[in-house]
């Protein structure tokens, strides 16, 4: 007998981060604990004894990721780069 397992749609990734195997001694992690959000990858690693942070985001057509960023306080250095969808229209 099998058992089926039905997912909420909103338990899911939306964004992923690919890196290269040949980075692989910069030591990177997905870090969920400091930002979490369905669209958000935050991923440290190390370089030359640095943490340093990526943001791949993707922004859905509620806005949400924007949102959420609006909403939360995080006092981070050594955010590298930051990669998504910026076609954002300001409902303001």
């Amino acid at each position: 007998m099998f058992k089926i397992l039905l997912y909420n749609e909103n338990d899911y990734l939306r964004v992923f981060t690919y890196i290269n195997v040949r980075l692989i001694k910069l030591h990177f992690s997905l870090r969920k604990d400091i930002l979490y959000h369905r669209n958000i990858n935050f991923i440290s690693f190390f370089n030359c004894g640095i943490m340093c942070f990526i943001i791949n985001m993707y922004t859905d057509d509620q806005q949400s990721t924007l949102e959420y960023l609006k909403n939360i306080e995080v006092n981070l250095n050594n955010i590298l780069t930051m990669i998504g969808d910026f076609n954002i229209r300001n409902n303001n």
